[in-house]
């Protein structure tokens, strides 16, 4: 599954720079395809083809979040989530609404990272 950022979230931004696949972003941020990735584009669910350094609309407006397309739990790279193995108010937790299990989550860095 991959990882959410709730609502107790207190903006410190710790969890931002951990993040290997550039999954989260600050609250009211563009983010996109491209950062942190391999991607040059994406071919989304419906069809549609975006360029990967095309800006897309935030998740939140109010605090930091995670975009579930990119976040591989650190699955790759670390042992564990490395957002919430810093987070101070254990806001980072597993996403309920995003079940993946393990051999899914290196799928999606492999895609993610050109692998």
């Amino acid at each position: 599954m991959a990882i959410m950022i709730t609502d107790e979230c207190i903006n410190c931004g710790a969890c931002e720079p951990e993040c290997p696949n550039t999954a989260i972003y600050e609250g009211g941020v563009e983010w996109t395809w491209g950062g942190g990735t391999s991607l040059k584009e994406v071919t989304l669910p419906d069809g549609t083809v975006v360029d990967a350094n095309e800006k897309q609309e935030p998740v939140s407006d109010e605090f930091y979040y995670i975009v579930t397309e990119k976040c591989t739990e650190c699955n790759g790279f670390h042992e564990e989530p490395q957002c919430a193995a810093v987070c101070p108010v254990d806001c980072c937790v597993d996403d309920p609404e995003h079940r993946e299990s393990e051999d899914e989550l290196l799928a999606k860095k492999a895609f993610l990272h050109a692998e």
